[in-house]
């Protein structure tokens, strides 16, 4: 017979958005909660995440609200110098389980079943003891929706033969024997990740082989910082963009304008991407990975065998002296949609590009404020679907549009941004003085050329069918 538990809020997962969404139930409702998971703690796929993964975008704005993650300072060394401080795996890791411990239990409101496994209608069970449990609940929080996957934790879509040397990066700082080369298998931000870790580990690129079935454009980092002396660079590459759009004329003309404006990047000036994550780098990371001239461009791999690589659109040898790193898992595995709010089910997903954490926050906040007017907290968050192809793009930032501008409407909805540190730039923009007229002709041009572009993405979205 099941253990009997009762609570407000049942949440499943306690990953990123699992644990910014809590926070802000916590600080803004009464509400009782009951989170499982099935790590050993919070964190989600942070704890099996490879070690020399780091946040993409700067620490200041990730996490939960009420806690601050960034160090708040400038990296003075490395690959990110210059630039907003990015936390490791291993931070962020220890972040989330400080936030569980320190915050969340103390409170007396959170209930926490980790090693748990979750199988739907408020029922669980524990993984160490096989302990069941059911839970009357008054609404579910589905925050795995996204389902995130990771190098060490997904199947490969490719067969591997029993003699060729493969692993997950995870596993590249315990190699015991120098490979004759490297064989890095995936174009996403993985395989950029990997990539720069060898180079500066002082692997030769001419020993890197990168197989890259679609080049991808990528966002420039310096795009992304919130303190007020990156002014120029990210206020300044929003009105770069909004001018790109509105004065192009096709879909291939405005990506063209959109990198002349440094809003978007690739490696190769060559070769025209065809994908689009949401990859962020900074441009000492782009230098370094445009020494790398062994890219096979051969469509994905099918099958990895002792002496040779069989791809989709021909073969290359290797040999079982090289190492071959998977990097071929993606991030986010279901882009599926749905409607966030289901009665007495919440599911959490992006309401703004590239902050996932963000958005399971305002998430929260729409649900503790609004009530039960489901309709409205559903036309508040429309779901901003996650990008694959570089088309995607533009649905993803014609919908983005469509959220601010609706969310710059609410008296209270601006006011709840503004005192947000998820939110990273609304701050940034209402705290501009009116005598700094360098930010004030920024600000200017963003939004005289915001409604032409919004003429424009909807007529190339159109057309795409």
């Amino acid at each position: 017979m099941p253990q009997q538990l009762e609570t407000d809020y049942l949440i499943i997962g306690t990953g990123a958005m699992g644990m910014a969404f809590t926070d802000v139930l916590l600080s803004e409702t009464d509400a009782n909660i009951i989170m499982v998971d099935r790590y050993h703690k919070a964190g989600g796929h942070w704890n099996v995440a490879y070690p020399f993964v780091t946040l993409h975008q700067p620490s200041t704005f990730y996490g939960v609200s009420s806690k601050e993650l960034s160090k708040g300072r400038i990296d003075q060394t490395g690959l990110n110098k210059g630039l907003a401080d990015l936390a490791s795996g291993a931070e962020v890791s220890a972040y989330f389980d400080e936030v569980m411990r320190h915050t969340f239990l103390p409170s007396g409101r959170v209930q926490y079943f980790p090693m748990c496994e979750y199988q739907g209608d408020g029922t669980f069970t524990s993984l160490t003891t096989g302990e069941q449990y059911a839970v009357s609940r008054r609404k579910t929080v589905d925050a795995t929706w996204l389902k995130t996957s990771t190098p060490s934790t997904h199947t490969p879509k490719y067969d591997i033969a029993d003699e060729a040397w493969f692993m997950p990066p995870n596993d590249l700082g315990r190699i015991e024997r120098q490979p004759e080369g490297y064989v890095v298998i995936g174009s996403g931000k993985t395989g950029i990740d990997t990539c720069l870790w060898l180079l500066e580990n002082r692997v030769n690129p001419d020993k890197i082989r990168w197989i890259m079935p679609r080049d991808g454009w990528l966002l420039d980092r310096r795009n992304t910082q919130t303190a007020p002396e990156f002014f120029e660079y990210s206020l300044g590459a929003q009105a770069n963009q909004m001018a790109a759009i509105a004065a192009s004329d096709s879909i291939e003309d405005m990506f063209d304008r959109l990198e002349a404006a440094g809003v978007l990047l690739r490696i190769d000036q060559a070769v025209r991407p065809k994908m689009f994550h949401g990859a962020t780098i900074s441009q000492l990371e782009l230098d370094e990975l445009r020494k790398i001239k062994n890219i096979i461009r051969m469509g994905r791999l099918q099958r990895l065998e002792a002496d040779q690589l069989i791809l989709e659109e021909g073969v290359v040898p290797t040999s079982t002296n090289h190492l071959h790193i998977d990097c071929s898992a993606r991030a986010i595995e279901n882009e599926e949609t749905c409607a966030i709010f289901q009665d007495d089910l919440i599911v959490p997903q992006t309401v703004r590009p590239y902050q996932p954490v963000f958005s399971a926050a305002f998430i929260a906040h729409v649900e503790a404020t609004y009530g039960d007017d489901e309709e409205k907290k559903n036309s508040i968050c429309n779901v901003v679907p996650l990008p694959n192809h570089d088309t995607d793009w533009l649905k993803m930032q014609t919908l983005f549009m469509m959220n601010q501008y609706n969310w710059s409407r609410d008296p209270e909805i601006r006011a709840w941004l503004y005192d947000n540190r998820l939110d990273g730039f609304t701050q940034l923009v209402q705290d501009v003085k009116e005598d700094d007229t360098d930010k004030v002709a920024i600000l200017k041009r963003l939004r005289e050329n915001a409604m032409p572009a919004m003429a424009k993405l909807q007529q190339y979205v159109a057309s795409l069918g």
